[in-house]
């Protein structure tokens, strides 16, 4: 496989892990795995960082930013350093006629190449989910030898 196989490969694999982060429960992990895998793509110069994009819904702020950044055919956000506000150009609010290309991959396939890219066994170690105890329901008792209840109201009578 050539590096430029690798890295359309690395991309894939963010990208879906990007894609069911946005709609996980608990998102915390693919995220960190995301940004991870990112940061390591720009230490070894297979991505670069293009520029600035405002935040479409901040949360905390009037107005956030995130860092733009291309590996292969893909663009992903991350979040912006103190050096990036100063070194990058702001590009303003994020262009809503790009989409990434549609390829899919395994979830579970791309965890494993991320994770075996930045050379991790897990990257957020998660507690099992807590079970809740089972709501009884409780069972009516059926009374022998009594005649159901007839409405003469229903009945017509």
């Amino acid at each position: 496989m050539t590096n430029e196989e690798r890295i359309q490969q690395l991309a894939i694999a963010i990208y879906t892990v990007n894609r069911h982060a946005k709609t996980a429960t608990n998102n915390r992990e693919l995220y960190t795995l995301k940004n991870k895998a990112i940061q390591q793509l720009l230490r070894n110069g297979d991505a670069q960082k293009i520029g600035l994009h405002f935040i479409e819904n901040p949360q905390l702020s009037k107005q956030s930013s995130t860092v733009l950044v291309a590996c292969s055919d893909f663009l992903f956000h991350t979040l912006p350093t103190k050096e990036d506000f100063t070194s990058l150009p702001h590009l303003g609010n994020q262009d809503q006629q790009f989409r990434n290309p549609q390829i899919h991959m395994n979830l579970k396939a791309a965890k494993e190449l991320l994770l075996s890219f930045i050379g991790e066994d897990s990257v957020v170690h998660q507690t099992p989910p807590k079970k809740r105890p089972a709501i009884k329901e409780h069972k009516t008792k059926r009374m022998s030898h009594t005649q159901p209840f007839r409405s003469s109201y229903l009945d017509g009578k």
